[in-house]
Order: structure tokens, then sequence, then C-alpha cells
């Protein structure tokens, strides 16, 4: 049975009806398992982690949509995180028996069936992109939301409409496509000034020559009363958790801060939280590594990090 992985994220951290009648939407449909809801009342953002066949997976997909236009307004919507509309971006990644390719043609017949059916502005990215700039997430959504009347015309989207409306100002736009794991993951310092956040993210960015395959911005979060930097580990086998972990702490002292905790969002593949348990505790093995690892890169001291809960593989 081919099995890919849908991880959508929305533009809601705080709406908890509305969490759940997206959770609902999902569980409704057959053949779909909703592994995991990650809501964000700072970022004003939730990230919804579900498996199944492409096309139940799929038709998920087209459940959520509709439940977050029919309930949720972009013109009201303010959050730390950066985003373009209602659901900001909806990946989908391989997970059983399936190609990234494969993957890529599921993402753009959603792409075009959201466009069609909700008459929202889409992008692809990553593996379903159709140039090379157009991959990134962080080229799409610069500007946000706030730019998007400007971005139809100066970049027009691969599916729906390219002209600014008032409906199109309530839902805002979105980006689909196939990716690879990834793994988002924050790392708090022991400040409420975002300034040092967001120069180790700088800093430790690939894209100004920092760590490979890693992205990295700063911001504050209220409910925690700290800055943090957040990253996405875009190939962990390339950059892993204590890597990056290693690497903040290290920029931090150059500040005269320290890490005081960190958090995955959403699920992780077990062989990430692994390779870190490796580098922590060469020798243990099994669940004794993984624990290690866990305690290693402070994963409970933000809130709760229960194994058997956050490790995708032990869901499946």
């Amino acid at each position: 049975m081919q099995l890919i992985e849908a991880v959508p994220n929305v533009s809601e951290g705080k709406n908890d009806s509305l969490l759940r009648e997206l959770s609902l939407a999902i569980r409704n449909e057959a053949g779909v398992r909703l592994l995991h809801v990650d809501p964000n009342a700072d970022a004003n953002r939730t990230v919804f982690t579900f498996v199944g066949e492409p096309q139940a997976v799929c038709r998920a997909c087209l459940a959520l949509y509709k439940t977050m236009i029919t309930h949720a307004d972009m013109r009201t919507h303010h959050g730390t995180h950066p985003r373009l509309g209602l659901v900001d971006v909806c990946p989908l990644v391989p997970v059983k028996d399936i190609t990234l390719s494969e993957v890529a043609t599921y993402a753009k017949q959603l792409g075009q069936q959201v466009a069609t059916q909700f008459n929202i502005p889409v992008y692809l990215y990553e593996a379903s992109a159709t140039t090379t700039e157009r991959k990134n997430l962080a080229f799409l959504r610069k500007g946000e939301y706030e730019n998007l009347r400007e971005k139809l015309t100066a970049l027009p989207p691969d599916f729906g409409p390219k002209t600014y409306s008032d409906t199109i100002a309530r839902t805002g736009a979105t980006v689909i496509g196939a990716r690879n794991f990834l793994i988002a993951f924050n790392i708090s310092l022991n400040t409420q000034d975002v300034t040092p956040a967001k120069a180790i993210a700088a800093v430790l960015r690939e894209k100004n020559g920092g760590l490979k395959s890693v992205k990295a911005i700063g911001w504050y979060m209220e409910n925690y009363r700290c800055a943090q930097v957040s990253f996405n580990l875009t190939d962990f086998y390339t950059t892993g958790l204590a890597s990056v972990f290693e690497a903040c702490k290290k920029e931090a002292a150059k500040w005269n801060l320290e890490v005081t905790g960190s958090e995955i969002i959403g699920l992780v593949p077990q062989e990430a939280l692994q390779q870190a348990g490796q580098f922590y505790a060469p020798h243990l093995a099994g669940e004794a590594q993984l624990y290690a690892a866990t305690e290693s890169l402070l994963l409970h001291k933000i809130r709760p990090f229960v194994l058997n809960e956050r490790i995708l593989e032990k869901l499946l």
C-alpha cells in the first residue's frame, strides 16, 4: 500500500473550536489517520499531520481547505510566523512505496483542485515547483499576506486567480508541493530580546553560508516569555538536530546567552532522533538512546515531549 503524509499549516492557533472542526474534517475522510495536531497561539498557526493512501489524503486536504475557508478570515489574522493565507502551506511527503516524483504529481493535482473549487491562488513549491526559484518556500512567501496584491501581478500563481479581489483578501493564497521529511525545530534563549535570535538565525542559515540544508528565523514567543531561533531542517541526513542545537548554543554564548530548551513542531522521524542519540550517548542503544537525545536537546523543558506520541513511525 502506498502511503503519503500531509502536513498542512493553517493560520489559526487560538480558536479551539475551529481546530476541532478541522480535525473532524480530516478524520471523516475514510482511509486517513490524523496523527498529530500542534497549535501555537503566539504564531497563531497550527500544524496537522495525517497519513493515508494518496487519493484519500488529497480528499482530506480538500476538506481541510473547505472548513478553513468557511470559518476563518485572513483580514483579521495576526501572528509571528510568516504566512500567505488561511492554509499557508500544504506539503505532501512520501512515506511508503511511493517516490517523491509520484507525490509531486498528486500535489499538482491537489493544487489544481484547490484553485478550481475554492478560487484560491495556488503556488507550487519544492519537488512540484515549475521553476528553480519557486522551489523555495521563503521566495514564494516573501512580503507575506500583506503584499499579496502586488505578488499576484509580479509573481503569478501556478493555478487560480491572478487578480486580487475581496475573496482573495479573505482567503489569501496557498503553497502546495511534494517534499521529503522536514523537521521544524525551535530553540529558546534566556532573553526576551529578539535581536540575538535574529542574528543567530542569520549566521546559521544555509543561505548566508551557515549550516547546510538549514533555514532559520528569529522571533519572540509571548507565551514562553523568551526569544527563539526557529529552524527548518530540510535534510536531517545532511544536518541533524544535534548539529543545529550545538551550533545554536555556540552562537548564543557569543551573546552571553544560554539555550534553555527546544521543541519539535509536529512529528519527527525516529532516525533523526536516533542520530542525536548517537551523538550524545554513543554508549547507549535503542529506546535509551532516544531518551538520551530528548534530554540532551532539552526537548522536555518547554513543554512535554512523549516519545510514543511524537515519533512518526510509532504512530503509523
